[in-house]
Order: structure tokens, then sequence, then C-alpha cells
């Protein structure tokens, strides 16, 4: 534990700017102050010890059902750890967020470090943890179990070390981050909960070491094709929604996209109808359009409405009889964004992973972040350790080899941005 903890002296040198933007000080004096603290030495030592309680509480709470829409059960289990561990002001919003405060000798800076309480498996899910050695396996073990232990590890490392920062750390697990919850916990947290009291903002989101800084903006639409319906040997030739739906998923999935900058689309689900033998009186799919461009994310966008317009006017002007007409709901609407590799929030994470031996790569995603930046924030996601496989399905694993070190990695990075 020694030679990562000395090595934080060339990190806090990096992160002086940082600090003197708060505390009006020279660079220099503002570096030295921090290396000054012996508490942040004692909060790291004692989280390697501290990690096989954390794996378990890991577990526990991966256990706790939080289907899209559903996060109650888990929401009310932070609020009761987020009491014990001493945070005040603990509270559950409008949205479902639960909050809870470590005060700084001010208000200000204030630091939301969050982790989401959703998973994208539906309701009645087999969420069992199964443990083998350093292996766990269960849907959500990792993205977000990892994060939401993480946060808790944290919290109490500060405490262990009897931790003072300058500003406050408002503490986070949020609901509607996966999926069709289309951010609405970080959404809640910014325009309203917590409007224009943010002055920095971190995510634990999944597993590894990773620094997330570009955001990678969505649009999702639910597509809905209606038409008549009717028998399908009596009414044939009939418009056909389900045909229609066929008809724009197929030129979908012959739109062309640049290689660079990144642009994707994809239709993830699509059903309708009602029987073998009927022609549908509705079909419909979703789609989900993505790209940390905003304007390669538009003009994705406006080929996909030309798309569906066009899979309406064929069927139309395929059939004699009826006509099929297609509404499209915006149903997901993520921002594009950045926050930039040389502003002090990024500079401080990779200063931190630079001293404590960690891998340092910074890369893009579509996460909680995405809102503050979209709103000037500083904000970046990080994994909070150990590392996954298997995200996004059943059979969603966590190895915990040295998975410490994450909880290590966001404790240090919680004491240099607080300030």
């Amino acid at each position: 534990m020694r030679r990562p903890i000395a090595i934080l002296a060339f990190a806090f040198l990096s992160l002086a700017p940082l600090a003197a933007q708060h505390a009006g000080v020279e660079p220099g004096l503002a570096a030295a102050r921090l290396l000054e603290d012996l508490s942040l030495k004692a909060a790291l030592a004692s989280i390697p010890a501290a990690e096989p309680a954390l794996l378990d509480e890991q577990a526990e709470l991966t256990a706790i059902p939080a289907p899209p829409f559903k996060e109650e059960k888990r929401a009310e289990y932070f609020r009761r750890k987020f009491q014990e561990i001493g945070l005040k002001a603990v509270r559950i919003d409008k949205a479902g967020n639960v909050i809870g405060e470590r005060p700084g000798a001010s208000p200000r800076p204030r630091l939301v470090l969050a982790a989401h309480l959703d998973t994208v498996f539906p309701e009645g899910t087999d969420v069992t943890v199964r443990r083998d050695g350093a292996a766990m396996q269960a849907p959500g073990i990792a993205d977000d179990g990892r994060g939401l232990a993480v946060l808790l590890g944290v919290a109490r490392a500060l405490d262990r070390g009897k931790v003072r920062t300058p500003g406050t750390i408002t503490f986070v697990a949020n609901v509607g981050e996966e999926g069709l919850g289309d951010l609405r916990g970080v959404k809640q947290l910014f325009n309203e909960t917590l409007k224009g009291q943010v002055d920095a903002f971190v995510s634990i989101d999944g597993t590894g070491h990773g620094i997330t800084n570009v955001a990678v903006g969505s649009h999702r639409y639910r597509v809905t094709f209606r038409g008549p319906g009717g028998h399908s040997f009596g009414a044939f030739g009939l418009v056909n929604p389900v045909h229609a739906a066929g008809r724009a998923v197929a030129g979908i999935a012959d739109l062309q996209v640049p290689a660079t900058p990144k642009v994707t689309f994809n239709v993830g689900r699509i059903g309708g109808g009602t029987s073998v033998n009927s022609i549908a009186h509705e079909a419909w799919f979703e789609i989900d359009l993505r790209s940390s461009d905003a304007a390669a994310l538009s003009s994705i966008d406006a080929s996909f409405h030309a798309t569906v317009d066009r899979a309406v006017r064929e069927e139309n002007e395929r059939w004699s009889s009826g006509r099929v007409e297609a509404t499209v709901e915006l149903v997901g609407d993520r921002p594009a964004g950045r926050t930039a590799e040389q502003s002090p929030i990024v500079q401080t994470a990779v200063a931190v992973n630079r001293a404590l031996g960690l891998p340092v790569s910074l890369a893009e995603g579509s996460t909680d972040s995405n809102i503050p930046i979209s709103l000037g924030i500083p904000a970046i996601t990080v994994g909070g350790g150990g590392s996954g496989s298997g995200a996004h399905s059943m059979a969603e694993r966590f190895d915990s080899t040295e998975s410490w070190k994450g909880t290590q990695r966001v404790t240090a990075l919680v004491f240099a941005l607080a300030r």
C-alpha cells in the first residue's frame, strides 16, 4: 500500500490547478496542502480489508430486483444504507433518486457521486447471485451492482479516514439510466432537485478503471403503423401495417453511415398483429440511433424519418384498398457532448489513475454523465474496479480480483474533486 499512496505526490501536483481554482491559492501551495492530509492515506489504507464485506453487499443489493421503472425496493435499501453510514439529509426525490449529503466545510463546491439503481432486466428475472471464488454471476452484478457497491464503499472509507473536505459531496443512487428510462433520474437531479447546485459530477458505472469523457447521444423512437385490418384471405389486397413495418426495417438496414464519427442504428424490438390469418391493424418497432457527434446524430435521424415515410408511401401504392399511417414517437433523447480531455476533471481522473498504478484510458459511452455534460457541468463516468463480462445478459459476471483498487481510485478521485 505504501508505494501507491506515496505516488499520490505526482498526481496532486497535477491536480493543483483544480484545487487552486476553488481555494484561491497558488498551485504549489494547494498541492502541498493536499499532500499534508493524512486522512486520505488512512482512508485508502482501510479499503482492502473492507472489500470482502463490500462484495457481500454487492451480492445483497444485486439480489434486490430493480427492473426499469420499478426501482423502489432497491431505492429503499439505499435509503437505509445512507442513513446507517451517517449521511445527512437523506431523502428520495420525486423521480425516485436516493440522495444523501456528506457536508464539507462549505456547501460549495458540490460534487455529486452517483451510481444507477436500475437494470435492463424485466420484472420476474431471476437475480440470484452465484459465487465461485472471485467470480460472481447474476443479471446486473456488474452493471450497476458494482457501481452501487463502490458508492457505499467510498462513503465508508472517507469516514474511516476521518476525511474532511472543503466542499460537499452528495451521494446519489439514481433511477432511470438504462433503456427507456431515458436518464430520467439525472434529468430530475439537474432540472429540479439539485438545479444550479452541482459543480462537478462523477458516475460510477460498471467495472474496470476507465474514464468516460465523451457522451454518446441517442434518439430512440417507437414507430407504430396502423391500418383497417381484416381477414388474410377475404380482405386480401388491403394495406398491411406489418408489411409497412417490414419495408421500413429493411430500408433502415440498408442505411449507410460514416466510419468517422461513429454512427449506429438498431431496431431492437418489433411486434404487432393478432393472428397468422389476419391482416394486422397495427404493427410497431423500436429503434435506437447513436453518435457522439450531434450533427451526425441529426443526419441519421433525418434518414430514419425519410425511410419510414417512404415505407408508408410504398405500402399504400402497392395495394388498392385502405391506407396505412405511421406515428413516430420519441421515447428517448440523450444529448451528445464531451468533457474536454484537458479539462481539470478529466486530468484529475488521469492523475489519480497514474498515481495508483492503474491503466489510463479515455472512452466514449452513453451514461448518466450525458446530462451534466450537455449543461456544461464538468462530468465523467468511471468504472468501479474488478472486471466484468456479459453485461445486459443473463450470464453477466463480475470478477472481484483486486477489486479494492476500484474503491481506492474513486475515493482518491472524490478527495481531489471535493475542493
